[in-house]
């Protein structure tokens, strides 16, 4: 039997199998969003962990920082410590339900046999990826909504008003989502066990998640962190959300002075292509010897 794929019993002499009719998978799909979402708000530690964890810290920040003299302030234009956090958890949180929440997901999913069970049925592979793109997609996009809304009227933050603004976010946001899956599926390959599924995933997403310009000031790392963190896209991330969410004088406060959309949608696009390639070279149903 090969480590990548299990054997379904062979159709009865006479008898043409038929290949997966593409409703047949859109159906799969659909059913698979729905149980990865029920399993997802099942789990307290992914709703602590994953979707309630950058709420908490950004509440936590913004009441610490409110009251600190603003960080910068031109024309009219404030930009204050507490305002930058905003940004900052947003990115914290696609990168967390991204590749942490899938990582460790996919990781124990494999080690502890579920895979290998799915594989043994009609569920098309496209249909379990796709579930669990879904269940990506809506969970971000939740979490994403509470924090605006808890930024907007628990703490009175200016939200943008421009709609430019809204498309460079949404793009930004899209494009991490696509990229932090392929990543989470590339790093749910590394643990060899249940046990160790988070104990590998949330030390690396942690790290890269204080020199990534999330928890700290980017501008305040020493330059070679800086140059570090900057071959990830955690910290293309952040820096294309707080182009889009603060004030433009705050581009003054980024390395270089200016907002680099550019290299955000490159950094992105390469590491998304990059993550694909290798999670479809890496992934296997069954677990390794």
């Amino acid at each position: 039997m090969s480590a990548s794929a299990v054997s379904r019993p062979a159709a009865p002499e006479g008898i043409r199998p038929r290949g997966i009719r593409p409703w047949h998978t859109a159906r799969c799909a659909v059913d698979r969003i729905r149980v990865e979402l029920l399993q997802y708000v099942r789990r307290s530690d992914a709703m602590v962990f994953t979707f309630l964890f950058p709420v908490l810290l950004f509440v936590i920040f913004a009441s610490a920082f409110g009251d600190l003299d603003p960080m910068l302030e031109i024309d009219g234009q404030v930009v204050t410590q507490a305002h930058t956090y905003l940004p900052a958890m947003l990115a914290a949180g696609v990168f967390l339900t991204g590749v942490q929440n899938l990582g460790i997901e996919i990781a124990v999913e494999r080690n502890d046999g579920t895979l290998q069970r799915l594989a043994a049925t009609p569920l098309p592979v496209l249909a379990y990826f796709i579930g669990k793109l879904g269940q990506l997609v809506v969970t971000a996009l939740a979490q994403a909504a509470l924090l605006l809304l808890v930024a907007r009227f628990a703490f009175g933050m200016e939200l943008p008003s421009e709609p430019e603004r809204w498309l460079t976010l949404a793009s930004v946001f899209l494009a991490a989502l696509v990229c932090f899956a392929a990543i989470g599926v590339v790093i749910a390959q590394i643990p060899r066990s249940v046990s160790s599924a988070s104990a590998v995933v949330i030390p690396v997403a942690l790290v890269l998640q204080f020199i990534s310009g999330v928890f700290l000031p980017f501008t305040l790392l020493p330059d070679w962190l800086q140059t570090v963190a900057n071959l990830f896209p955690l910290a293309w991330v952040a820096h294309g959300f707080r182009s889009a969410m603060l004030p433009d004088i705050a581009r003054f406060l980024e390395v270089g002075e200016v907002w680099d959309l550019p290299m955000v949608a490159v950094m992105l696009g390469a590491w998304a292509v990059v993550g694909t390639v290798i999670a479809a070279a890496t992934f296997r149903w069954v677990k390794r010897a």
